[in-house]
């Protein structure tokens, strides 16, 4: 076994660096500039260079509120790239793991007896943005172009890098109060149980669409409160609504998922998102 990993500096190209290295399968990191994804070329020349069995693509254009007056690029990395990769992927009959969002729906979410429930894979996707356009075109195309492809759609991801985690725990060095939105529904995921689903994944010939995030669900104000909870910090926290943050691109009000699939298969590996954190806090330095 030999990986290809693909966007290899960003949060989820680390961890799926620490989680094979770990586990001792050899693997190849590869990001800007050793690799382009809006050129095949650049593609084919990576993956022609060894016999690999998976590629895992972690690149993306991830900037939601840019991708509103730029969409033409978010297209080109999230939709045209992962196309590249499929194409090539497909060509030398290796297995494609591509990384999606709950982006790729409404974010309304979907009623049933008086209440919303977690989308579930099968769900009609309708995004609301132009993120959410450009990542699905991208789901399309992989699906299209390459009959041994995995696409996991996750969200509220955090691990090594920028997150909201980090933010929370800057702010509160230099606020004695702070404002979270309380009206936004989701589930917090590591990167390390993400990266445990992609392994688990691997090899089995269970291509398809998954829905891979941490398990509970709680608001940005819930997950910012049990995030100084935890780490024993004395801060006051308010919830509001959305509107005290306007942004150019539309928030979904519902990010919960059900990992449906992964469930079916046997090889559900997500902790509570509770759980996760506190691991987080424990092994990062922040």
């Amino acid at each position: 076994m030999k990986v290809l990993i693909i966007g290899s500096n960003g949060q989820l190209g680390r961890q799926m660096q620490d989680k094979l290295a770990a586990c001792n399968v050899q693997y190849d990191a590869r990001d800007l500039p050793d690799i382009d994804i809006t050129d095949p070329a650049s593609i084919e020349k990576s993956i022609s260079a060894a016999a690999y069995s998976s590629v895992i693509n972690c690149a993306a254009y991830t900037n939601v509120d840019g991708a509103e007056t730029d969409e033409e690029t978010a297209y080109r990395i999230n939709a045209q790239g992962p196309k590249n990769i499929a194409v090539v992927c497909s060509r030398h009959d290796i297995e494609l793991f591509h990384v999606s969002t709950d982006y790729v729906f409404s974010g309304e979410g979907i009623s049933e007896k008086g209440q919303l429930r977690p989308y579930i894979e099968s769900d009609a996707c309708k995004p609301d943005t132009a993120y959410g356009r450009t990542k699905l075109a991208g789901e399309q195309f992989v699906q299209d172009t390459h009959n041994k492809s995995y696409i996991l759609r996750t969200a509220w991801l955090y691990g090594d890098g920028g997150n909201f985690i980090k933010t929370m725990l800057g702010l509160a060095k230099t606020h004695e109060r702070l404002t979270v939105v309380n009206d936004q529904f989701g589930s917090p995921t590591s990167t390390v149980d993400l990266a445990e689903a992609i392994f688990a994944l691997m090899g089995s010939g269970h291509y398809g669409t998954y829905h891979a995030t941490c398990e509970g669900v709680c608001t940005w104000y819930d997950f910012a409160k049990k995030i100084f909870e935890l780490k024993g910090i004395d801060i006051a926290v308010a919830p509001v609504s959305s509107d005290a943050y306007p942004r150019p691109a539309k928030r979904p009000k519902w990010s919960v998922l059900e990992n449906t699939q992964l469930k079916k298969h046997g090889i559900h590996v997500f902790r509570h998102w509770e759980q996760a954190l506190k691991q987080y806090l424990k092994q990062t330095d922040i």
